[in-house]
């Protein structure tokens, strides 16, 4: 079993409440404050779960510059009071970095018994293939062929 550090564990919760503000400030029509909140409680969060070198590394890689300019540079935006036109530019820069995720993501939520069920659904299973390849195919689906 991964053992937790104490920062980790800070982090988990400033990156979970970031998500919690993200989704409120869409909620609450963009709100440009709860937007800006949730960026700054995210990104500190993912600081704090696998450290301030990493996370550099990891925006700064050169095969994913482009997908961090649009990341930083929508938060950027967003801070500057333009939340629609930030999230957008923010939504395209997340999905550039972090799409090689995906298809663990998916493979991982296709093994929780009630999500696996749902992801079995044709719609769903062609949703999942286009976002995460072979790897999002769940264990049911695997099997039959």
């Amino acid at each position: 079993m991964i053992e937790v550090t104490d920062l980790q564990k800070i982090g988990i919760g400033l990156s979970g409440m970031g998500i919690a503000f993200l989704f409120l400030g869409v909620l609450f029509l963009f709100d440009k404050g709860l937007l800006a909140i949730g960026n700054i409680l995210f990104l500190s969060g993912l600081g704090c779960v696998i450290g301030l070198e990493r996370t550099f590394r990891f925006f700064f890689q050169r095969h994913k510059i482009k997908g961090s300019i649009a990341f930083f540079g929508g938060i950027f935006v967003v801070l500057l009071g333009f939340p629609i036109i930030g999230m957008a530019i923010e939504s395209y820069g997340f999905f550039a970095l972090f799409s090689g995720f995906f298809p663990v993501a998916i493979s991982f939520l296709s093994r929780i018994p009630i999500l696996g069920s749902l992801f079995n659904t044709p719609f769903m299973q062609k949703l999942v293939q286009k976002l995460g390849g072979d790897a999002g195919r769940t264990r049911d689906s695997t099997m039959t062929g």
